[in-house]
């Protein structure tokens, strides 16, 4: 059996059997799910909350923006608290008050440490009993709890809405006033919110540990970090060391093949340009802007959590709330990357064959007129939900779904599912005569299309939650959009076009170009795949979810280990012939991906990935760096590197401004280093200690993030920004440029272009 069906073997046994523990264990969390009780009601009978008030209570919340106005479970926006770990503070402390004036006509902080001790053992037993009945759906609660509701519900209705007295705190939380303009939808929120926040403290029945599995860590409460969080974080550490050691082993024995003969021209000059390939120049002018409106909006969004209802004095609040510039910034962010990435496919899918099916240039252009619709509508719904002009079940087809990184409405997302299968049959119809053909192409052409169908098959994953499903459902499907979607089948579809794009350069054999891409993948997959579950320790799932998750995200990060290896081959190829000059910067591009692959997604994303971590740095600002460096550093600089290998081929007589692409691929890289390291990480880290000693409510609290070092902090990220946000407008103006640029005499006759 040859090496490459060997690994064709191991790749399809790998996927099919992680898809079945992560399916089995799906259907674990649709079974052991925080339960939706049909009424919440007290111990004397008062119903406090109706079901349909929690379930509508949800819509309500992701209508006004849901993760990207704080969190839930820790999982969304930065700015505003996690309301989980609000509510259960405040919760606690009302409740720990209410006893100390009724017993000792006191205050809880004036008590003795003794007596403190007392009322807290007594909350502890009075918040953590599971009083869920399972015969009738019935919470109850005590009257004090109901009191503490009624509490918290003139807190919130007065956040949410248009208490004056609130006004310097809403502006810290970056939250408008009247984000919530009815009071029916106020109190239907909070519903939702006390019901979330009864999942994080309630203990599972037959257990000690809460649905969340004791997280928000709030030792009044006692939730506490468990010793299984203590117990996988060490096995994942020890089988991330056993990995290292394998693959640095595997690495070592692997025989050098030759290095092909290289071309004494580039090949690529020498193809056939056809007419559904020129078509996709407009996609990467629409990318540029894409960036640019992107690059804006995070701007806007970052000095929100300087002056939250201002931008440098002006006030935009009104109609571009913090909720409204993050959902843009973090949406147009996939919808670029992955524009950059389609038009790549759609360019390659044709070169290969050197000629267009019938079609293929129509289908093409009306694939851009789709995107465009669908980038424009889903903006304009978004916009129209968080201002409050959409119902409760408009909002979620039309709208704004409130899930962050899926933020788009139901109806657009149905839309560009099926834009997906028109890309994906875009790429096969050119490709499959080629692969008809039994060319030496022919596997790495099948992975292709494997890691295309990927692509356009698991966003479908978008579609497995309903507008009411019970959030711990929600979330699994979520994260498969956003790991085994954005993090992992974009990761192959990235595998396969590099290593294509340089055997098409004649840098790289054929044979050893597919067996490359086969091990990383299946590398990527073992770990990959499974590693899903370290997104979801706490969202309401069974142990075993974290035992998994511990386990194979760890494996994630084994191949990064060699990550210097692929820098130094890339760097190699870079300086190789005369021709090969002109791939300096997309070849530069892929350097930066595997550094910021070691970085940003290795060293940042084990930071908070092992469970023990996790619990205390859950919806902390090190997720924003681990966010940043990975999805813009990788997949950003990937995207950037794409574009720029089709651009060189589509104006290929073009002289190309290389100190103007100097400035920018630098001033990118660097700008992003200095925003990390000068203040997103600084933050994360003084509020992961924050969280160790006081709480997580404390560590997202505006009396903790509004402190003037802090401030200084944020205010540091201007630097880091401006480098940024300068290196990609230069690289914005290079794209547009190339238009008007000078063509090298006599190119076209020595390059023997064919047109």
């Amino acid at each position: 059996m040859s090496k490459e069906k060997k690994l064709w073997i191991t790749f399809i046994l790998i996927t099919v059997s992680s898809f079945a523990v992560l399916g089995y264990y799906g259907f674990e969390i649709y079974q052991k799910a925080p339960p939706l009780p049909e009424k919440i009601v007290t111990t004397e009978g008062t119903v406090v909350f109706e079901g349909q008030d929690i379930k509508d209570g949800q819509n309500v919340w992701q209508s006004i923006g849901g993760q990207e106005v704080g969190s839930i479970w820790g999982h969304g926006a930065y700015t505003a608290p996690d309301w989980t770990a609000d509510w259960l503070h405040r919760e606690a402390l009302f409740i720990l008050n209410h006893w100390a004036e009724a017993e000792y006509n006191t205050s809880y902080e004036d008590l003795s440490s003794e007596k403190q001790a007392g009322l807290e053992r007594r909350l502890q037993i009075e918040m953590r009993k599971n009083t869920y009945d399972e015969g009738n759906g019935t919470i109850t609660i005590s009257p004090v709890r109901a009191d503490a509701v009624d509490y918290l519900n003139d807190y919130y209705k007065g956040l949410f809405m248009e208490n004056p007295e609130l006004d310097e705190l809403r502006a810290d939380y970056a939250i408008p006033p009247n984000s919530v303009k009815d009071e029916n939808r106020m109190h239907q929120m909070t519903g939702f919110f006390f019901w979330a926040t009864w999942a994080t403290v309630t203990e599972r029945p037959g257990s000690e540990v809460s649905y969340t599995h004791n997280w928000p860590p709030d030792e009044l409460v006692g939730n506490k970090a468990t010793g299984d969080l203590l117990i996988w974080t060490g096995f994942s550490i020890i089988l991330l060391l056993f990995g290292i050691g394998v693959m640095v082993f595997y690495h070592a024995r692997m025989k050098e093949e030759e290095e092909p003969e290289l071309p004494v021209e580039d090949p690529l000059m020498r193809q056939t340009i056809t007419p559904s390939m020129l078509a996709v120049k407009k996609y990467m002018w629409v990318v540029s802007l894409l960036i640019l409106i992107q690059v804006t909006f995070g701007v806007v969004t970052a000095h929100y959590g300087v002056e939250g209802d201002a931008f440098y004095g002006f006030d935009i609040a009104d109609i571009l709330p913090y909720s409204i510039s993050r959902t843009w910034h973090v949406q147009l962010g996939i919808l670029w990357i992955a524009t950059a990435w389609l038009a790549t496919g759609l360019y390659i899918a044709p070169a290969v064959s050197g000629k267009d099916p019938k079609f293929q240039k129509l289908g093409v252009n009306f694939l851009f007129i789709c995107l465009l619709i669908i980038v424009l509508g889903s903006m304009v719904g978004q916009w129209m939900g968080i201002m409050q002009k959409l119902g409760l079940a408009e909002n979620f087809w039309f709208g704004h779904q409130g899930y962050e990184y899926v933020d788009l409405g139901r109806f657009w997302q149905i839309f560009l599912l099926v834009g997906l299968f028109l890309w994906l049959a875009l790429m096969v119809r050119p490709l499959l005569p080629v692969i008809r053909s039994k060319t030496s192409e022919r596997n790495l052409l099948i992975m292709f299309l494997v890691s295309s169908a990927a692509i356009a098959l698991f966003y479908g994953a978008g579609l497995m939650w309903g507008r009411q499903t019970n959030l711990a459902i929600a979330e699994y499907w979520r994260w498969w959009v956003v790991h085994l979607w954005v993090e992992g089948f974009f990761e192959v579809f990235a595998t396969v076009v590099s290593a294509f794009l340089f055997v098409r350069l004649g840098l790289l054999r054929t044979k050893t170009a597919t067996l490359s891409v086969l091990l990383a993948t299946i590398i990527f997959l073992s770990g990959g795949i499974l590693g899903t579950f370290h997104h979801l320790y706490f969202s309401g799932t069974p142990t075993a979810v974290m035992a998994l998750g511990a386990t194979f995200s760890a494996l994630e990060v084994v191949p990064l280990v060699l990550i210097g290896y692929e820098v130094y081959e890339n760097y190699k190829l870079s300086r190789l012939t005369d021709w090969i000059k002109d791939y300096k910067w997309p070849i530069y591009c892929l350097i930066a991906v595997a550094f910021w692959n070691f970085l940003g997604a290795g060293i940042f994303g084990f930071i908070i990935n092992p469970p023990i971590a996790l619990y205390y740095m859950q919806g902390l600002n090190t997720t924003a760096v681990h966010a940043h460096t990975a999805l813009f550093g990788v997949y950003g600089m990937l995207g950037i590197g794409l574009m720029m290998f089709v651009l060189r081929s589509l104006y290929r007589v073009q002289v190309w401004n290389e100190k103007l692409l100097k400035f920018s691929f630098w001033s990118i890289n660097i700008g992003l280093l200095l925003m990390v390291l000068l203040s997103v990480l600084p933050i994360g880290l003084l509020q992961t200690v924050a969280s160790v000693n006081e709480g997580m409510w404390y560590a997202r609290s505006a009396e903790f993030m509004q402190q003037p070092g802090m401030d200084t902090l944020r205010w540091l990220r201007v630097v880091g920004d401006t480098i940024f946000a300068a290196g990609l407008f230069a690289f914005v103006w290079f794209v547009f440029s190339l238009n008007s640029k000078k063509k090298v005499p006599m190119d076209e006759k020595s390059r023997g272009e064919s047109k």
